[in-house]
């Protein structure tokens, strides 16, 4: 069998081969067998897709900005939530739920507004506990507004001059 191009061997299946192919691998010529075995398979590079099938990976913001989404509601409450949350109690009460829901759209508030001071625990949790354990975690989180950091340069240098008065008078 001469085929001076893979085109034109228009090979379909093994048995067209006949026994080439069987005493290809019995007598152990594997360039034989390579050859016949590219003559089977297709054309990788015409098959084969250039371009990846997932060619990078989707974040939250790009899905919202593809399907015309707005911007999540925040979970946790801060400072703004609260004036937010008054200004829709006050439309509800001088107008209707319709006032109040359309300010909500407009500027939603926080899902969840936690108690302040209570080391995040619940409110439930921390109220149950002794007046001994809220003064224990009151003292795991000292004050640290003590410490300036941009002066304490200046403030090292000062307490060591102090200490070099003290020890020399």
């Amino acid at each position: 069998m001469q085929v001076h191009a893979l085109d034109k061997a228009n090979l379909i299946t093994d048995v067209q081969l006949g026994n080439h192919l069987s005493h290809a691998v019995t007598q152990g010529r594997r360039s034989d067998f390579a050859l016949m075995l590219a003559l089977l398979s297709g054309d990788a590079t015409e098959t084969t897709p250039l371009n990846p099938t997932y060619p990078e990976k989707t974040t939250d913001a790009m899905l919202r900005q593809a399907l015309e989404l707005p911007e999540p509601n925040r979970l946790a409450a801060e400072e703004i939530d609260y004036e937010l949350c008054g200004e829709q109690a006050s439309a509800f009460h001088s107008s209707s739920i319709t006032s109040a829901r359309f300010n909500h759209c407009v500027t939603p508030s926080a899902l969840h507004f936690p108690a302040h001071g209570t080391h995040d625990l619940g409110e439930d949790v921390y109220h149950n506990l002794s007046g001994h354990t809220r003064r224990q975690l009151a003292e795991e989180k000292p004050n640290l507004t003590a410490y300036d950091p941009v002066n304490l340069y200046n403030q090292l240098v000062l307490s060591k001059r102090f200490q070099e008065l003290n020890t020399t008078v």
